[in-house]
């Protein structure tokens, strides 16, 4: 470590009693005065270079207002959102295109409320923080704008991205639109409502998915929902949760729309070092060329027995995605089961860095990342817990990263590499039966949709939380080892709890369809076939 000078500049404030704090809280005792005194110095030294780069101007990507005005920006009226699925209105779209390149012209586009729009307020679905407004946009913003997408507002997402489920919002519930009362599903709850809902016209939405939050909605509004490769899509301008399973992801009714979202969004900034050299592909084009698209002769699919065997899953819905995986055999497709034991150990993996990580990530404390940081939203997260209202106004799963964070720094300080190596052990053996297989399928989520919590009584925290014990355990796995996975919307299944059980409603099952890395191209062509071969609403 290099010092570059012992000049302590006149009024600085470390001194004698602070360094014997600080060794107080590390557990520690210098030998001697002169040790502490040196400290004093070198601390002192490093307090001054602190205070001059918190006054430097920040560097943040700027924003062409002029040839992406923000317009109409407003929060929606109950009469524009009944399903609770839009977090705030706003029309933007390219005012000088530069090219003819525009893949997504005129499509509509909903956004998940953590990724930054500039100049539009992000709410994160909470009440935790408060007041935040980006002053930058997310890479995938203007990647949108420029190939022709019409920016209709931010989608709700649950609040701080940490439920699965859609009634942690602060601005309220997000109904399934199959079902009004039951859940779409979340982190990326409104995004999948409002592309699930016909009467939006909305075309492609943008989700965040850190365990499944893309993943999950898409399965319980009937949408294909893409978490691509890791880095496929930058992250760059996004509130992080934990930077080794941050993932944005493409959520659309077809398949056809969703290879185009990916097409037009893929591919490195050079900012985000989740992707540096990153190049994406032509999915859209790809799909539009094969010659006969529902022939899947000389396609090896492999069934993940303890994707299946997992306890929390359904026996119905088991059975619907197994018939799923027949009609890929009538397809021409080849279908074995396969065994990867470590599978059912993936969700204490995920958990192991999702809770520290996420932990550090909010206290600030993030390292080992090249990057943007939103430090204005990263300021929020570290004050907010020191004050009691906002404290109280944190949902329960925002509560338990943090509790289970400093606990686990405290107690195991260790965990979080241990889980980065077993996350690649992981991923390794995922790939050992992909080197077999051009992907492999389970369910993508253990059961269907559920009602909402009944929010009027008074829940406790394990009653908030209850209806998505298990939810997650096919889907976070594969944030940890960065593979592409797709929801496909395979069947329905008639409700069995909740105000419409026994009405006759039915609402989508999802078979998940995991790839190689950087084979997002396959697994597009699987579900390709099978979307123009059979209509899974009648199945």
């Amino acid at each position: 470590m290099s010092v570059f000078t012992f000049d302590v500049k006149e009024g600085n404030p470390v001194n004698k009693d602070t360094i014997l704090a600080l060794s107080e809280q590390l557990g520690v005792e210098e030998k001697s005065d002169t040790d502490i005194n040196d400290y004093v110095k070198l601390l002192g030294v490093f307090h001054d270079s602190c205070e001059e780069i918190m006054k430097m101007d920040d560097y943040l990507p700027t924003v062409d207002y002029e040839r992406f005005p923000r317009e109409n920006i407003r929060f929606p009226t109950e009469e524009e959102n009944r399903l609770g699925a839009w977090g705030w209105k706003c029309t933007i779209k390219d005012k000088n295109p530069e090219s003819n390149n525009r893949l997504l012209e005129g499509s509509k586009v909903c956004v998940k409320d953590c990724v930054a729009i500039a100049g539009v307020p992000m709410l994160l679905g909470t009440n935790f923080i408060t007041d935040y407004t980006p002053t930058t946009d997310a890479t995938i913003i203007t990647r949108l704008l420029i190939h022709g997408a019409v920016i209709e507002g931010k989608s709700v997402c649950e609040n701080l991205c940490h439920s699965a489920t859609s009634h942690s919002a602060g601005t309220g519930v997000v109904h399934n639109p199959l079902a009004i009362g039951y859940a779409t599903g979340g982190s990326s709850s409104g995004t999948a409502g409002i592309v699930a809902n016909e009467k939006e016209s909305v075309d492609i939405g943008i989700g965040a998915d850190q365990g499944g939050s893309v993943r999950i909605p898409s399965a319980w509004s009937g949408i294909y929902g893409m978490k691509p490769t890791f880095g496929l899509i930058p992250f760059t301008g996004c509130a992080s949760n934990e930077a080794t399973n941050d993932s944005l992801g493409i959520m659309t009714s077809t398949i056809l729309s969703n290879a185009k979202g990916l097409q037009s969004v893929a591919g490195t900034d050079d900012m985000d070092d989740r992707g540096f050299g990153v190049v994406g592909k032509t999915y859209y084009e790809n799909l539009l060329a094969l010659e006969n698209p529902k022939d899947l002769t000389g396609i090896k699919i492999g069934i993940v027995k303890e994707g299946f065997d997992n306890p929390a899953i359904e026996e119905r819905v088991k059975k619907c995605c197994i018939e799923t995986i027949k009609k890929f055999e009538s397809l021409g497709a080849t279908v074995e089961e396969v065994s990867i034991p470590l599978h059912s150990k993936g969700p204490l993996i995920w958990t192991g860095i999702s809770k520290v990580g996420g932990y550090l990530t909010k206290m600030g404390c993030a390292t080992g990342r090249r990057g943007t940081s939103l430090n204005d939203l990263n300021e929020k997260f570290v004050s907010s817990m020191h004050i009691k209202e906002r404290w109280n106004e944190a949902y329960p799963s925002t509560k338990n990263i943090y509790y289970n964070g400093v606990y686990a720094v405290q107690n195991y300080p260790t965990l979080y590499g241990k889980c980065q190596n077993l996350s690649r052990k992981l991923k390794d053996d995922y790939n050992t039966e992909l080197d077999k297989y051009d992907i492999l399928v389970m369910p993508t989520v253990p059961f269907i949709a559920r009602s909402h919590c009944k929010l009027e009584e008074a829940l406790t925290p394990l009653d908030l939380l209850g209806k998505q014990v298990g939810l997650s355990s096919n889907t976070a796995p594969f944030n940890q080892t960065g593979h592409p996975a797709l929801a496909m919307p395979c069947g329905m299944l008639p409700i069995q709890e909740g105000p419409l059980k026994d009405k006759g409603v039915s609402l989508p099952v999802s078979l998940q369809l995991i790839g190689k890395w950087y084979d997002e191209d396959t697994i597009y062509k699987i579900a390709y076939a099978f979307e123009l071969s059979y209509d899974w609403k009648s199945l």
